[in-house]
C-alpha cells in the first residue's frame, strides 16, 4: 500500500479474518477501490494495534491523525541499517523487486500493488542483473552443440 493509503486505513476497511485491507477509492492513487491481501507480517502489526480506541489504524501515541510517515524516525532506521538516500517510498519499489525475484507473476504483482499497467509493475519492480544469471546457461554455443551431435544421425556424429 501507498503511504496515504496506509495512514488513511480505517479498522472498517479491515478484514482480519480473511486477512484483507480494502482501499477505498478516496484514497486510492488510480481513484479506484481495491482490496489488499494482508501478509502474516502485516497482520502481526494489525494485531498489535487492535485495541486502540480510534478510528484510524495508525495514529500518533496521543490518537492524533499522521498525515505523512515520521521522516526523523525513518531516517533514524535507515541510518541504523546502513541505508543512504533511501525514502519511505523506496519500500514499495523494494517490496515489489523482492516479489519479482520470489517468482510472483507480474500480473499477480500489478493486482497486488494495485498499479494500473504492467509497465508500471516493471518501473517499481526494477532489479540489478544478479536475479538473471539463474538463467545466463540455458543456452550456450558448448549446450547447442551437445544437443546437435544427440540429434545427427549415428555416421555425422562420428566425422564431428
Amino acid at each position: 500500500m501507498r503511504a496515504g493509503e496506509i495512514l488513511g486505513l480505517t479498522w472498517d476497511q479491515v478484514d482480519m479474518r480473511r486477512s484483507m485491507a480494502s482501499v477505498s477509492a478516496d484514497r486510492a492513487k488510480s481513484g479506484r477501490a481495491r482490496a489488499v491481501p494482508l501478509n502474516d507480517d502485516a497482520m502481526d502489526v494489525l494485531y498489535r494495534r487492535r485495541g486502540q480506541r480510534h478510528e484510524l489504524v495508525f495514529t500518533r501515541n496521543s490518537g492524533r491523525v499522521i498525515t505523512q510517515p515520521d521522516h526523523r524516525t525513518f531516517r533514524a532506521a535507515c541510518k541504523a541499517a546502513g541505508l543512504v538516500g533511501f525514502r519511505f517510498h523506496d519500500l514499495r519499489h523494494t517490496w515489489a523487486s523482492w516479489h519479482v525475484q520470489a517468482g510472483t507473476p507480474l500480473f499477480a504483482l500489478k493486482e497486488l500493488g494495485g498499479w494500473e499497467t504492467l509497465e508500471m509493475v516493471k518501473k517499481y519492480a526494477h532489479l540489478g542483473a544478479e536475479h538473471l544469471s539463474g538463467y545466463v546457461n540455458n543456452v550456450t554455443f558448448t549446450a547447442q552443440s551437445a544437443q546437435k551431435q544427440k540429434a545427427a544421425p549415428v555416421g555425422e556424429r562420428l566425422s564431428a
